[in-house]
């Protein structure tokens, strides 16, 4: 059975999916003074638990609340390629936090700034009511159902690659690929300060990966184009390296293929997308955390603003740069990552060590400069793509 309720509300702005981009947009919302209500499907606020890895961008934007979910420290990379090794140390530490925790630590900053956190709210529509936005939402389950009306003058959709927002606001649905890992119980004599990288281009144009999040359990994971396939190449994998899968955790992570405009107007409201929903994930690495964060600066900024966002802009850029470089790893044969990892010299890995990955454009003037002959190597890359030649404007 459905009931109906008619009686609508305003709430200032809306964000819809309490992801970690979307919790910190309302924090900084309300931050700002602006009232603000964020909408969460699930019942409760207890997300999946999964491991990731982030560089200390995120310490930089979000502090102690940001510390809160960290569970451990890299202090350097082990890469492998066509059995060659390379390792790259650390200036400063990349942070393994889990993402579970780091959105109820986002949370609680939301409601201490005063915003409001409303779960079991599915979204369910919107339209114009001539002074701004209607939006629909649902509460209930197990056959019992309440339709609520919201009146906002700006919504924020923050749910995911697959956003009902982003559909009912008329943005085409974005490519995604599968990310697979699976937890598993470390050798002892493993050091939890480093992780482990593999290019394996006939398994994935992507790589597989081992972080370690405390002294005896880490997260082996792979990214990949096809499920099916990503999956069966992880156990393969597994069983190479020796390790038994304890559980396994799957996402589907937005492919960046160019920059998505985040507003959209609606008569006289505006939507915004933000985090997984616009697409802001680096696809060198397919990590979106930072990224994100940095979207809901920019949401923010335009939404408290009413105009352009210069964080948006900077992201953009950003996200363009890392598209760059996926592009050219993309064309990588293993005689390519053998020749890469060979060309790591010393001056080349001081700049992977000093630079942080968040900063693509510094990274790879670093590189470069460091090792020239990686040059010849992009070039033949960029010269095997016509679509890397148009994006780089050749």
């Amino acid at each position: 059975m459905s009931d109906c309720s008619e009686r609508t509300e305003h709430v200032g702005a809306a964000v819809i999916g309490a992801s970690s981009s979307g919790l910190y947009t309302a924090c900084l919302l309300a931050e700002a003074g602006h009232p603000v209500t964020v909408y969460e499907a699930a019942k409760s606020l207890d997300p999946k638990p999964r491991t990731l890895i982030v560089t200390s961008k995120m310490r930089e934007l979000l502090g102690q609340v940001g510390d809160e979910s960290v569970v451990g420290q890299i202090n350097k990379f082990e890469l492998y390629a066509n059995g060659r090794a390379a390792t790259v140390g650390l200036e400063h530490a990349d942070l393994i936090i889990d993402r579970s925790r780091l959105i109820r630590s986002l949370a609680r900053l939301a409601k201490a700034r005063g915003a409001q956190i409303r779960l079991d709210h599915r979204f369910k529509g919107l339209e114009s009511n001539g002074r701004g936005l209607r939006l629909h939402l649902e509460t209930g389950r197990n056959g019992t159902r309440t339709t609520h009306h919201k009146e906002a003058g700006a919504l924020v959709g923050a749910d995911g690659t697959f956003s009902s927002v982003a559909r009912s606001a008329g943005w085409p649905e974005q490519p995604s690929i599968p990310l697979v890992q699976a937890l598993v119980d470390l050798p002892g004599d493993f050091d939890c300060s480093t992780s482990k990288v593999w290019f394996v281009p006939e398994d994935t144009p992507y790589f597989y990966w081992l972080i370690p999040e405390s002294s005896g359990r880490g997260a082996l994971g792979v990214i990949g184009e096809d499920p099916r396939r990503t999956r069966e190449g992880l156990e393969r994998f597994l069983v190479k390296q020796g390790l038994e899968p304890l559980e396994f955790q799957a996402a589907r992570i937005p492919r960046y293929q160019k920059w998505i405009p985040v507003r959209r107007a609606v008569e006289r409201g505006s939507v915004y997308l933000v985090g997984d929903a616009a697409g802001q994930v680096k696809v060198s690495t397919v990590g979106g955390i930072v990224t994100g964060l940095r979207g809901a600066i920019g949401v923010a900024e335009a939404i408290t603003r009413a105009g352009p966002s210069t964080e948006l802009r900077d992201l953009r850029r950003e996200l363009d740069r890392h598209l760059l470089i996926r592009r050219a790893l993309h064309q990588f044969r293993e005689s390519d990552y053998d020749r890469l990892l060979r060309m790591l010299n010393e001056p080349a890995l001081r700049a992977l060590c000093r630079t942080n990955r968040d900063d693509a454009g510094a990274l790879l003037r670093r590189v470069l400069r460091g090792q020239p002959r990686l040059v010849a190597l992009g070039l033949r890359c960029v010269l095997s793509d016509p679509g890397l030649i148009r994006l780089v404007g050749f």
